[in-house]
């Protein structure tokens, strides 16, 4: 199949005039093995956070696609990114998740690496490599391109990507400063990791799923965990139909990012039904200019394309580890002025909403487990999938308030936008041609 066929497939895979997504993209080997490819080795990912590394020295293990990579400060204070493999057999020249140190060796046979990634010791340098080896060469493997945005420290694997600024967008940056608006952040010691059997993009698209909420999380809501606030009579799981009335707001971003959730109003706050509540930084001057008047009154969910999510103060990855696995962190960041009350309160709240031992993500794990068996399946893997609610009905709203959005109610634009996305990017031959070609945001309807 020549490449402008296989380019072709890859777009026809979904449609955004019918709302229908062919079932072969979460599960077929090939098609994930692109995915690695064509949206992986090109985007920028999310490594860490600043407080994670503040020291020079100081190192967080993490991932892009299915490459190991270190995240290090450097000597200057830099944020230094390398693949963590060495340059002579491949071995790993780190084996730890996070800590300090002041260079990295391979433990097969002694090469030797600084902050910078570069080969500063080889066993046996004049005795056996007679002093012939070019060490400026090889050096360890690193990202061509490594950036920061309020904090949140970025890598790109593609030379031609534009600049982090550029890639994110009006969107991707609201996305972060969701986040970063509330004040000096820090990352809570310890990632949570743990493994679903599911395709990533299932779990990726779920961030936006409010229709399925008082049925999934029947069981949580029942018990009065969650989406109520303290003094309020609990949804009925079955019977309640607010939600369907709930106003909702969606951004849809450049290269696939987008926003989608409850919108903060008077009416909405008194019906009890935001899952985050108004928090009290919205408020704030810094909460103001960097949100707009369009971000202040959205409690939703961003996401920054592909795979990081945004919820309250915690920053999700869905890590793709095959066509049939992900791996899904948590990261939980607490306001640096906290007290230790209200802070081992606002842990113990994040451990047992999300993460391996919170509630919600065992109900949904199960769903997207079971959507990943099913697009294996000969017979059902041809039909598609139907993310058609609210089609051609969200007006899009063009003004000076803020980015392009539409205001709504519970519906799959956003779900439908990040499949659009994933079509441009598995189609486009290079950066010049995603640039290009990529899907603009609607100027009438959604």
């Amino acid at each position: 199949m020549t490449l402008a066929h296989r380019s072709e497939e890859l777009r026809q895979m979904v449609d955004p005039e019918t709302a229908l997504v062919d079932r072969r993209i979460f599960s077929d080997q090939d098609i994930y093995q692109l995915e690695l490819e064509q949206i992986f080795a090109r985007a920028w990912l999310f490594m860490c956070h600043d407080s994670q590394i503040p020291n020079p020295g100081d190192f967080f293990m993490t991932v892009m696609g299915e490459d190991r990579v270190i995240v290090v400060r450097d000597n200057e204070g830099n944020p230094q990114v390398v693949v963590n493999s060495c340059r002579h057999r491949g071995n790993a020249v780190c084996r730890a998740d996070e800590g300090h140190a002041t260079s990295v060796m391979c433990t097969y046979h002694g090469w030797t690496y600084d902050l910078q990634g570069r080969l500063v010791g080889v066993p046996g340098f004049k005795e056996v490599y007679h002093e012939e080896l070019d060490r400026e060469n090889w050096g360890l493997i690193k990202p061509a391109q490594v950036e920061t945005y309020n904090g949140f420290i970025f890598a790109c694997m593609d030379a031609d990507a534009p600049t982090l600024q550029d890639y994110l967008g009006d969107v991707g940056r609201l996305c972060i400063d969701h986040i970063a608006a509330r004040g000096e952040m820090k990352v809570v010691g310890g990632v949570q990791r743990y493994t679903i059997p599911c395709n990533w993009k299932l779990a990726a698209d779920n961030v936006w799923d409010y229709y399925h909420t008082t049925t999934s999380h029947a069981a949580s809501i029942a018990a009065n965990y969650t989406y109520v606030r303290p003094g309020e009579k609990a949804l009925n799981p079955i019977t309640d139909r607010t939600r369907f009335t709930q106003p909702h707001t969606v951004i849809p971003g450049q290269y696939g990012h987008a926003i989608s959730g409850y919108t903060i109003t008077e009416d909405s706050q008194s019906l009890g039904a935001i899952s985050g509540r108004a928090e009290a930084y919205r408020q704030t001057e810094e909460a103001q200019r960097l949100l707009g008047p369009v971000g202040v009154k959205v409690n939703g969910h961003p996401h920054v394309f592909p795979n990081m999510w945004m919820t309250g103060t915690q920053v999700s990855l869905r890590v793709p580890k095959g066509p049939a696995k992900t791996e899904i962190w948590w990261f939980t960041f607490l306001e640096a002025s906290l007290d230790d009350d209200t802070r081992r309160a606002r842990v113990n709240r994040a451990n047992h909403t999300f993460g391996p031992s919170g509630i919600l993500e065992q109900e949904d794990g199960e769903n997207w487990a079971e959507s990943t068996k099913a697009a294996r399946g000969v017979v059902s893997k041809k039909h598609p999938l139907n993310y058609s609610m609210g089609l051609g009905l969200g007006e899009i709203i063009n003004d000076e308030l803020g980015p392009p959005r539409v205001e709504t109610r519970i519906n799959e634009h956003a779900q439908l936008w990040y499949y659009r996305a994933w079509a441009d990017w598995m189609s486009a031959a290079s950066w010049q041609e995603l640039r290009e070609h990529h899907a603009a945001i609607p100027r009438e309807t959604m």
